[in-house]
């Protein structure tokens, strides 16, 4: 089969967030075709380039997310009037809260004001798809002046929610160009019948913005949808920007939780990363009989040799491997370890990672501080150099070249975290046999099974009570560390994850009607063209035959033909199995 994969921020890019994983499916999932439609974030991430991409990679379209869109399209009065009337609609279906009655309203009342709000916000977001797709775009629009008032007259209407009457000019214009960013897929020309129109199933690899062409190519050539998301977007967008006045963090907010309900009622299946995640699509209203948890997939090869000889490590070290930046929450953890070392003088903690960002390379600095306070430098002599109990380090160097090497060189791996999704630091540690002391936060609880310890965050005695109890207790470490790797090998390896996508990839082609028609050397449709069989993989039907694109033929284009798109989405020819540049890809 032919599977559209919607990506954004990710793969192909080689600095793409998640593009491991996309590769990882692609590669594994060789007998079918992907056509990969890419939106990047940054001017770096396309400069960055693309990662290598197998044959069964037939083309690529990008578009930048990042870059002001001005395709010098005029609209005329007619254009406008749309524009204005579905871009109201769709100002005012973010301002609008379901009425309370002070008595209490009744559950029936606001389940249908809630469903009258949902179907205004689809309305007004496919009617400004198909103002885009008849004019040849909106960037423009979503940029004037139009837009902005109709956002003010959203936000001082009655029954608009108190966050958003508070709204300022400032904050206005703000919102609109945020709008402007996530809406601009709209204007895209990859809703004809020669591109997504033409794949059998739409994969989203996230929510949000990502999975915006999906529901636009269902909507105007009926491709079945799947969306997985490992990070919830919603969840995201409200652990961000934290500093954003009260009405901007409403009016956005309001966005993203419609789009994502929109999403999750249009999508055939929704494939959560974790039971975390899965809770927050039910939450934005997905079906439960539509929800399939697909854990991810990870490479258990590189920790092979360190789980299969647990015995080689330092009894008395205790390991944290990450990226460093405070929802990690280090400061508990030198807390909790100087409680520790009162217990345990002779433990040592090994902390390994590199900062994210800015925020992070002062958070490092800060948690070296409190080190160097917690822990003067001690020797074991008068004539030794003084040591600190607490090391700082990155891998790649001599002592650890790889993270295997770091949680090979403790016996405890501890993660103290505030804020995390799915822990893939902790199945890593699984995967070299290493017992776990985690705070319970996002899945580490359903990563870790009852394999590990589990205390609350920001905790510092509880963690370190339980770091104390492991340590006093090898052959507890050895047992928790052995189940460990035997649930992470079952549940969290690549094979698994693609053979649950493959057989997912199945069961929504078995319920999805045949609209592709086959045309034979003169452009006549053949009946009968495409058997039941043809969605079994393998090379079933005349590799001669041309398959025009849902809804049937287009006399216009030929076959090989790759339409021209706005002027900020370009498109040229790409060898799909060689490394490339990051600009646009077309078909073979």
């Amino acid at each position: 089969m032919r599977i559209g994969l919607l990506t954004e921020g990710g793969y192909p890019y080689v600095s793409g967030e998640a593009g491991l994983w996309c590769d990882r499916l692609v590669r594994g999932l060789e007998q079918h075709e992907f056509d990969v439609y890419a939106l990047s974030r940054t001017e770096r991430e396309e400069a960055e380039g693309w990662v290598p991409l197998p044959p069964q990679v037939g083309r690529v379209r990008t578009a930048p997310l990042w870059e002001t869109a001005d395709d010098g399209t005029v609209h005329g009065r007619r254009a406008r009037r749309r524009f204005a009337e579905c871009y109201g609609e769709l100002a005012t279906a973010l301002c609008t809260t379901a009425p309370g009655d002070p008595a209490g309203s009744s559950e029936t009342l606001a389940e249908e004001q809630s469903a009258l709000e949902a179907d205004r916000f689809a309305n007004a977001l496919y009617g400004l798809a198909e103002l885009a797709r008849d004019e040849g775009g909106l960037p423009a629009a979503l940029r004037s002046e139009t837009a902005v008032r109709a956002l003010e007259r959203a936000c001082r209407a009655p029954g608009a929610h108190r966050s958003a009457r508070e709204a300022r000019v400032p904050d206005l214009l703000t919102v609109a160009a945020r709008l402007e960013r996530a809406l601009r897929p709209l204007s895209l020309d990859w809703y004809e019948d020669d591109d997504l129109g033409s794949v059998d199933l739409c994969h989203a690899t996230s929510g949000g913005t990502a999975a915006l062409p999906g529901l636009l190519a269902r909507h105007f050539c009926d491709v079945p949808l799947l969306v997985t998301e490992y990070g919830v977007r919603l969840r995201a967008h409200y652990l961000t920007e934290p500093d954003a006045s009260p009405a901007i963090r409403s009016l956005l907010a309001s966005f993203h939780g419609r789009l994502a309900a929109e999403t999750y009622r249009r999508a055939a299946v929704i494939t959560p990363g974790n039971t975390h995640a899965r809770r927050w699509q039910e939450r934005c209203g997905a079906d439960r009989a539509k929800l399939r948890t697909v854990h991810p997939g990870m490479d258990a090869a590189p920790f092979a040799e360190a789980g299969e000889s647990p015995e080689c490590a330092d009894p008395r070290t205790l390991v944290w491997v990450g990226r460093v930046e405070p929802a990690k929450d280090l400061v508990s953890l030198l807390h909790a370890f100087a409680e520790i070392r009162r217990a345990e003088p002779a433990a040592r903690l090994r902390i390994v990672g590199s900062p994210f960002g800015p925020e992070g390379a002062a958070y490092l600095a800060h948690c070296k501080g409190l080190a160097a306070q917690l822990f003067p430098d001690e020797a074991d002599g008068p004539h030794a150099v003084g040591r600190n109990p607490v090391s700082f380090e990155e891998t790649g160097g001599p002592e650890l070249p790889s993270r295997a090497d770091a949680y090979a060189s403790g016996a405890l791996v501890v993660l103290s975290s505030v804020v995390e999704g799915f822990p893939s630091g902790l199945v890593e540690a699984m995967f070299c046999s290493r017992a776990t002391v985690s705070t319970d936060v996002g899945a580490v609880v359903e990563a870790i099974g009852g394999t590990g310890l589990v205390v609350p965050p920001r905790n510092p005695r509880a963690l370190a009570e339980a770091c104390v109890a492991l340590l006093r207790d090898p052959e507890r470490r050895e047992r928790l560390g052995a189940a460990a790797r035997a649930r992470a090998l079952e549940l969290f390896t690549v094979e698994q994850n693609i053979t649950a996508f493959h057989g997912i990839y199945l069961e929504i082609l078995s319920r999805t009607p045949v609209r592709r028609v086959v045309l034979d050397d003169t452009g006549v449709p053949l009946p009968f063209a495409v058997p039941a069989e043809a969605h079994v993989p393998g090379r079933w039907s005349d590799p001669t035959a041309r398959i025009a694109a849902r809804g049937g033929p287009s006399p216009s284009l030929g076959s090989g033909t790759v339409r021209s798109g706005p002027g900020w989405a370009t498109d040229g020819p790409v060898r799909a199995a060689a490394p490339v540049s990051a600009t646009e890809g077309a078909a073979r």
